[in-house]
């Protein structure tokens, strides 16, 4: 007779030794190292808007005082929500589509997080291809944007040269001037003259269509077979960003006027906390920083180990996210500082946000130093790494979501199947190219992930915390973490992070303004496009909610009720962490004492079964409760 296999007692998150993926199936993957998961959360968090959106919105949004309600936000809307995503994934081990079996009534959530992630990873891309243009251009002894006289330059262009020289007879007045990198990036690069708005995108511009290609083809090498290969990539693009910001504020905080930048960025001015503007600007920052909704931290933690200490994770995380932005602000100003001083004008007027920042201003920047070519390739060499693994994380929950919906037929296909959608999302992407691109990057940008996201996020809080019960949620946690979340988790999933993000909601919708880029006001067909794409996130919803009720048997009430309640599978995907409640539920379980078995069949009891055993003695006290009730 065979031997019955008992395999190793399950690895605690602090112990030093032990195969991690003894826990984790192999045809779906895991992470291979103790980091991968934590580099890789890092990676995506800290993105391109850690560099060019916070420092700009801090200046704006009352310097120093922007960090209160900043923290104060993060405590409410950003932690939180963090942790219930990484908790969801980690407890199930399925993608942002099959976890949804812990209520399949509501799986028009999963599905319009991918519709908005697939928006999200066409242009997040372009930008991508964009940082590749300069990377390339700024392999030369002069670059390109340096000085005016080029074919692509008009009468306007003025070269900072000229203003710092001094040597002319008559005053310059630099207001209808235009800059020699704003011209390179238009004129050039986008070639947006070719363009007369959205409706005529003029022809494709190959230098950029190649850039999009080697940027597809690089993130799918790195995606290829899955978080084995995308895991060790992290080590390099999220941690390689920090090396390079260090060096650019070192270099920045020594240039003359350097100090006249941070200044400007962190003088508190607190009278700005007393509108309501700068609150809803912290937890728009924390919002989309983070990454929350998108289905990547979810993704991510699918991949773990079952009883992966997430909680330490989740502080780690977003703490580390703040702590970058804040130091990428000074690494910011302290150049724009340095230039303001150089062209004898106020840091407010070189100060700019987005890709104004990042194309336009610190290029410009770039080639007022010595060895300009050198700290230009750093910098754009930074923005890369920062933007792959934002990527990969759009990428990963894209393929992830549907593998698992079709395990059978796609898991052993995985490496083809994301070549299909790497190149769907390419050709896709190829009006971006076009002379009039930038104005469809705009459009994507400003609502592919705006009011659609929130409406995501809220409903999947309160689907947790009312329709699968937040006392059930937080004993899924116990079994897994071996506690439960404290008052300060419970009361913001309960009501403080869904009333924030309502309130974030109610405040975009209120104070819509009609997209722009520069002067260019967007027709009225474009507007509603946009729109589209943010409602039609939030009707998958509904119409997720009209396929669930139509699979069930009964009258109307009863298959709502039936299909809002957690499918027979739903629970840790392997059997050995399937303790408690779990175990019953599992294909082929007759056990009337179903976790003795589990503890027989599995080699004793640990620290994980003592609280499964626990959680037991909890349900049976509540059945006892309601039944004398």
């Amino acid at each position: 007779l065979a031997q019955p296999v008992t395999p190793d007692l399950l690895v605690s998150p602090s112990s030093e030794d032990g195969d991690l993926g003894s826990e984790c199936p192999e045809d779906r993957g895991n992470w291979t190292g103790r980091l991968d998961f934590l580099l890789s959360c890092i990676g995506y968090c800290v993105g391109l808007g850690n560099v060019w959106r916070f420092p700009y919105r801090a200046y704006t949004n009352g310097g120093g005082a922007f960090l209160v309600p900043y923290f104060i936000m993060l405590a409410i809307c950003g932690i939180p929500i963090f942790f219930m995503e990484l908790s969801l994934g980690q407890f199930s081990s399925l993608g942002p589509l099959a976890v949804w079996k812990i209520s399949p009534l509501f799986k028009g959530i999963g599905m319009g997080t991918i519709l908005i992630v697939s928006l999200v990873a066409i242009y997040y891309n372009m930008i991508i291809a964009y940082v590749l243009f300069y990377l390339f251009a700024s392999l030369t002894s002069d670059l390109p944007w340096q000085h005016c006289g080029n074919w692509w330059n008009t009468d306007l262009c003025l070269d900072h040269h000229v203003i710092k020289g001094g040597n002319t007879t008559f005053p310059i007045n630099i207001t209808n001037t235009v800059s020699p990198s704003e011209e390179y990036w238009s004129r050039y690069v986008l070639h947006i003259q070719g363009s007369s708005g959205i409706g005529d995108p003029g022809r494709i511009r190959w230098n950029l269509c190649l850039c999009l290609l080697l940027s597809w083809t690089i993130v799918y090498l790195c995606i290829l077979k899955g978080v084995k290969s995308s895991g060790k990539v992290v080590y390099f693009t999220a941690t390689f960003p920090y090396l390079i910001l260090v060096m650019l504020l070192i270099r920045g905080v020594t240039l003359e006027g350097a100090w006249k930048g941070i200044r400007f960025y962190l003088t508190p001015q607190f009278d700005h906390l007393l509108s309501s503007k700068v609150w809803i600007e912290a937890a728009l920052q924390i919002f989309y920083s983070l990454g929350v909704g998108f289905g990547g931290l979810l993704t991510f933690a699918s991949y773990n180990t079952f009883h992966q200490n997430i909680y330490r994770d989740t502080f780690i995380v977003t703490l580390g996210n703040a702590i970058t932005s804040i130091l990428a602000g000074f690494a910011i100003f302290s150049v724009l500082g340095y230039m303001s001083q150089e062209l004898g004008v106020p840091v407010n007027q070189v100060a700019k946000a987005g890709p104004g920042l990042a194309f336009v201003v610190y290029p410009q920047a770039m080639t007022m130093l010595p060895l300009s070519p050198f700290w230009s390739f750093l910098f754009f060499f930074m923005l890369l790494t920062l933007g792959l693994d934002s990527q990969f994380a759009f990428m990963e929950t894209i393929v992830t979501a549907v593998t698992d919906e079709f395990p059978y037929y796609l898991r052993p296909k995985k490496a083809s199947f994301s070549a299909v959608i790497c190149i769907a999302l390419f050709l896709m992407g190829l009006i971006l190219t076009t002379e009039g691109g930038m104005y469809w990057l705009v459009l994507l940008d400003d609502y592919s992930a705006g009011f659609g996201l929130m409406v995501v996020v809220i409903t999947t809080c309160l689907v947790v915390t009312r329709v699968y019960g937040m006392k059930r949620f937080c004993r899924d946690i116990h079994m897994m973490l071996g506690f439960k979340p404290g008052p300060y988790f419970r009361a913001c999933w309960m009501v403080l992070s869904p009333a924030t993000m309502m309130a974030l909601l109610i405040y975009n919708i209120v104070k819509y303004q009609p997209s722009e880029y520069g002067s260019y006001r967007f027709p009225t067909w474009a507007e509603v496009l946009g729109i589209l794409m943010g409602v039609l996130s939030c009707l998958m919803i509904p119409l997720g909610m009209v396929v669930a009720v139509l699979r069930e048997e009964g009258t109307l009430w009863e298959r709502v009720q039936q299909a809002s309640r957690p499918t027979m599978d739903w629970g840790p995907s392997l059997e050995e962490n399937r303790t408690g409640m779990y175990v019953a539920s599992l294909a082929g379980s007759q056990s009337p004492k179903p976790l003795m078995v589990h503890m027989r069949k599995y080699g004793g009891i640990t620290s994980y079964e003592n609280t499964a055993i626990e959680v037991d003695r909890e349900m049976e006290e509540e059945d006892e409760e309601e039944s004398m009730m």
